[in-house]
């Protein structure tokens, strides 16, 4: 046992100390910082300029009703009345001293026609906002042409009330409330982010660990004074740790972000990500199926690796493991929308779907207990056939020498295993 320890030890702090390893969680730590602050970032380039656009009403009574209008909808650019010609007004625009000119102009039949000059085209949020300003104007005074009183339409449009009540199960549960589903969706959201890429990251990881110590001839010392068995495990601890230290840093960097502007957001993490709302018990199952899902996928990673030598080779042979989590995870963004759907029910029992598509299930659904014991059992015993199988894969596969990116090595790795 002691060895295992010593070979967990070492994998760790080995990739902890890796420069990669500091570097990219470095990189995602100033993501999340810059993400957290990125207002402040917009304004540090911005300055403290507002966009001017400027207006030419040859009507001359509607520019005012569209100031208020742009007053009201509280918009980032504002109106100023412009007394210039159009052509000294598209100088200014080019210069930078205007955004964009809006030109209204009368029309005999109708009420008014607009063209908006600007070089920005790519953007559009302003002329959005400025035809929405206008279409509300138009439909005031058509409202009022046809005398019709303003109150009375406003009462027409009135959205109706539509209240949805969740009806009794029939085992006396109550089925989750709109409210409920949303605020679990997000914790739905990013178990399948974090398990997908944790899976992807880790398990090429290990792979590699693995396949960089035999083509070093470090792996013929290793297997001389501890059993491959204890070496597999503990490369799948030392590198899960790692994971839960990286996973660790980047929550707890959104918590010190979401802390320090605690004068722009209300509340804690789980309150303004709206986690707050969101039953334990799905807590619960996020941490149940993303550690057997990783402890799966892992030991496939540690299988898959011993049989390669070659550091280029690792991703030919990690290849059948990254189609099975993409499928897994294609799967489960095609349930977000459509958790009832009978093809998420089924792939909710199979073992190398499961982490993702029956978290997916308890988390947006009301899922009888028995149905995620079945999967959690399934799950369990799919990883420890998969750890026998492995094991013996991994003491005849670190044996192995020479380019092996075929599926067919693992017959040549038992029978390694069996003289071992």
């Amino acid at each position: 046992m002691n060895k295992f320890w010593i070979v967990l030890a070492h994998t760790y702090l080995t990739r902890i100390k890796s420069k990669s390893f500091l570097v990219t969680t470095a990189i995602f730590l100033v993501f999340i910082v810059g993400l957290g602050n990125i207002d402040r970032i917009i304004d540090l380039f911005s300055g403290d300029r507002i966009d001017q656009v400027a207006v030419i009403d040859d009507t001359n009574q509607l520019f005012q009703e569209l100031v208020q209008q742009n007053e009201l909808a509280d918009t980032s650019f504002e109106l100023v009345a412009y007394q210039d010609t159009l052509a000294e007004a598209e100088e200014e625009i080019l210069s930078g001293e205007l955004t964009g000119l809006l030109h209204i102009q009368t029309e005999e039949e109708g009420y008014f026609s607009t063209i908006y000059y600007t070089d920005q085209l790519i953007d559009q949020s302003i002329q959005q906002q400025l035809t929405n300003d206008l279409q509300q104007i138009k439909v005031a005074l058509a409202t009022a042409d046809q005398g019709i009183d303003q109150a009375v339409l406003e009462e027409i449009y009135q959205p109706i009330e539509f209240e949805t009540l969740a009806v009794e199960l029939s085992d006396g549960r109550t089925a989750r409330t709109e409210e409920e589903i949303g605020a679990a969706r997000g914790l739905v959201y990013v178990m399948l982010f974090v398990l997908y890429f944790s899976v992807i990251q880790y398990g090429n990881m290990i792979a590699m660990d693995i396949a960089n110590e035999k083509s070093s001839r470090v792996m013929e010392i290793l297997i001389s004074s501890s059993s491959p068995i204890s070496q597999m495990f503990a490369k799948i601890t030392g590198v899960a740790l790692l994971g839960l230290t990286q996973i660790c840093l980047f929550i707890g960097a959104g918590y010190y972000v979401i802390e320090s502007r605690s004068d722009v957001m209300e509340g804690d993490m789980f309150q303004y990500f709206g986690f707050s709302d969101v039953a334990m018990s799905t807590y619960l199952y996020a941490i149940i199926f993303f550690l057997l899902g990783y402890l799966l996928y892992a030991t496939l990673a540690a299988m898959l690796g011993s049989l390669v030598t070659r550091m280029e080779d690792v991703g030919q042979i990690m290849l059948p493991m990254t189609l099975l989590i993409v499928v897994a995870f294609m799967i489960s963004m095609f349930g977000i929308n459509m958790p009832e759907s009978s093809l998420i029910t089924i792939a909710s029992y199979v073992p190398f779907f499961s982490p993702l598509v029956m978290f997916l299930r308890v988390g947006l659904l009301e899922v009888p207990l028995w149905e995620v014991a079945l999967s959690i059992g399934l799950l369990l015993l799919t990883t420890f056939a998969l750890a026998i199988i492995g094991a013996r894969v991994y003491r005849g596969g670190v044996l192995m020498y020479g380019r092996s990116t075929s599926l067919k090595d693992f017959k040549q790795a038992l029978q390694l295993s069996k003289k071992d």
